[in-house]
């Protein structure tokens, strides 16, 4: 009977490790096994139907203006994009009938075309629209220009893959408008990290924005983004650089990086109560008015001309103090394209802080137009060495470089009159010693001599 118990404990133990190395086995082929893919989108019905003809690799058609254009469409391409699982119908409303195939739309050009489908873009891109509609881009179509980039000109929609999607850089569509800047660009430190070395540094959406894109001179968008990727900076500067701060406010970030770019400075119309940077009003061209009113051999705006600029802005503008706020920076886009290598960068201070320096050479006066853009125009470089400017020009002065004579006399004078008071009142001291002995002699009762 021992034995017997035995026996069964014994298998009963053989039963549970084979159920447990079941169970096991069982565990590792799931594991193993591919997991389940979801369905592959597929075209409906109707766009089957729109692909037995779009698929053609020689589909074309005439367009009013008397250009070809190519309707070729990819099946195997559009459904691997992002708007693969969207019908056709969806965004061609306009010819999705039975009609289409026999009656050809009337287009007038490529353009006028996709400007009607822009709005389609509207209901499922809302967001991204919204940011667009306050771009410098969305100004320039809603003035009527040719030239603004419409949807279809930057996103390929019948292809569209995923932003995180890496690409050359020559597929940018930035460069299509932008071509002397993706020249710059592809030879400088940003562009041969990515062109030769295939990192994934940063490109134009990066620094610029995909949608909500802005004029460069405008704001400080540019320079908080490159310190959001180079958060560092700051920290590594103040290592050697003196007030950092005020540096980092008054230069652009490719005024060192940029070492053989030229330099001009920006004086911005500011609203000190506002603090915020002036914007022209749609319809009120202001500025444009009166600089040209002020200088109309066109040489260049002096001090004068500058503080009744800035009178003009502030009265009855409710805007409070409007003042003129310097920024160093560079003279074109394609320049801010050029970055150097870290170890180029300008951080010898001789390079702005001397007489006649190159940096303050060029100087504008700007403010921000209605559609975002920056209006411009020249100033008499004197400026920066007036003391009649000091009033309008507010937190802008470089220690040796824009010197204002009048103040270097000042400084003089006050550090001659302090001397020779030091010196005055020894030299009275020293020669009425003996008169002030005699007294301090009588007033003690002691002899006196």
């Amino acid at each position: 009977m021992k034995n017997m118990k035995l026996t069964d404990h014994r298998s009963g133990s053989l039963r549970r490790v084979g159920a447990l190395l079941v169970a096991a086995i069982a565990l590792g082929l799931a594991w193993a096994a591919p997991p389940a893919s979801a369905a592959e989108p597929s075209l409906g019905d109707e766009s089957q139907a729109c692909q037995k003809c779009h698929d053609k690799p020689d589909i074309t058609m005439k367009t009013q203006d008397g250009k070809t254009w190519p309707l070729t469409v990819s099946t195997d391409a559009y459904l691997k994009s992002r708007h693969g699982t969207t019908d056709c119908a969806d965004c061609h409303e306009d010819i999705g009938d039975d009609k289409h195939a026999t009656e050809k739309p009337a287009v007038k050009s490529r353009r006028d075309y996709a400007l009607k489908l822009n709005d389609g873009c509207i209901s499922c891109h809302k967001k991204h629209v919204t940011q667009f509609q306050d771009s410098v881009h969305a100004a320039m179509l809603k003035e009527g220009s040719d030239k603004a980039p419409l949807c279809s000109d930057c996103h390929a929609v019948h292809t569209l893959l995923n932003v995180k999607f890496h690409k050359p850089v020559a597929e940018t569509p930035c460069l299509k408008c932008h071509e002397d800047i993706g020249k710059a660009y592809v030879k400088d430190v940003h562009g041969l990290e990515r062109v030769a070395k295939g990192k994934p540094a940063p490109i134009c959406a990066d620094c610029h924005q995909a949608h909500a894109i802005k004029a460069a001179s405008f704001g400080t968008a540019l320079k908080d983004n490159c310190l959001a990727c180079h958060k560092e900076a700051v920290a590594q500067h103040k290592d050697w650089l003196p007030n950092t701060g005020r540096h980092f406010e008054a230069i652009a970030c490719v005024v060192c990086h940029a070492p053989n770019a030229e330099r001009r400075v920006n004086l911005r119309l500011f609203s000190q109560k506002g603090q915020k940077q002036l914007i022209e009003q749609a319809g009120v061209p202001r500025f444009e008015q009166l600089v040209k009113a002020a200088d109309q051999q066109d040489q260049g705006l002096d001090e004068r001309a500058l503080w009744s600029l800035l009178q003009e802005f502030n009265r009855g503008s409710g805007l409070g103090d409007v003042v003129l706020r310097g920024r160093l920076e560079v003279a074109s886009g394609v320049q801010a394209h050029q970055l150097a290598e870290k170890s180029k960068a300008i951080s010898d201070c001789d390079t702005c802080h001397r007489r006649d320096a190159q940096a303050f050479q060029s100087v504008v006066v700007s403010i921000a137009g209605p559609d975002g853009r920056t209006l411009r125009h020249g100033v008499d470089k004197d400026v920066l060495r007036s003391a009649v400017a000091t009033a309008s020009v507010r937190g802008f002065y470089a220690i040796g470089a824009n010197r204002i004579q009048l103040l270097d006399w000042l400084l003089v004078a006050a550090v001659l009159g302090s001397i020779g008071g030091v010196l005055a009142h020894m030299t009275v001291k020293w020669a009425t010693r003996r008169i002030r002995a005699k007294v301090a002699a009588e007033q003690h009762g002691g002899p006196t001599h």
